[in-house]
């Protein structure tokens, strides 16, 4: 209460109709707070996702461009490669291609210990141009394509999806 300058006491009234409407706003305020935050964490869960695809994708990557760097290097032997199979021992390399063999050894052992799961390794190599002994002309070409498959995992290593992703790198050897 006031007092006026004839020292009466002079009385407030509130608005009528404004009682708690103060609690109503900070009420509407808190839930559209919580809304806010419960997308931010959603949003976390899906970045931590896509960051171990990522992760797998750059493992993939470079597991798929050392076997086509090993290919190029020995690229007279170009056809010792085709139809590599990881998850098939039968599709080796000959013994009398030691090179090509040691390659697919190595690459088959980056593979298994990539922390993929079910990761399997495909290569074909076909020839582009006739055959060189039948054509002089011929350019002697291959056309390589190093594939992996491997289904995607949490962290653990664990397959947590019935989906098969594909890396295919292709390319097309030509003698020095």
């Amino acid at each position: 209460m006031k007092k006026n300058r004839r020292n009466e006491t002079i009385r407030q009234r509130r608005p009528i109709g404004q009682a708690g409407f103060t609690l109503l706003e900070g009420m509407i305020a808190a839930a559209l707070l919580a809304v806010g935050l419960l997308g931010l964490a959603g949003m976390q869960g899906i970045s931590l996702g896509r960051n171990v695809d990522a992760h797998d994708m750059a493992r993939v990557t470079n597991i798929n461009a050392d076997l086509m760097e090993r290919i190029k290097f020995n690229r007279g032997r170009a056809l010792a490669y085709h139809n590599i199979n990881t998850s098939n021992a039968a599709t080796q390399p000959p013994s009398t291609q030691p090179m090509a063999r040691g390659d697919y050894a190595q690459w088959k052992t980056l593979l298994d210990s990539s922390g993929l799961a079910n990761a399997q390794g495909l290569v074909t190599v076909t020839r582009i141009d006739p055959d060189p002994t039948l054509n002089i002309t011929s350019l002697n070409r291959f056309a390589v394509a190093v594939q992996i498959l491997w289904t995607p995992s949490s962290k653990g290593g664990e397959a947590t999806s019935t989906r098969t992703k594909t890396v295919t790198f292709a390319s097309v050897l030509a003698p020095e």
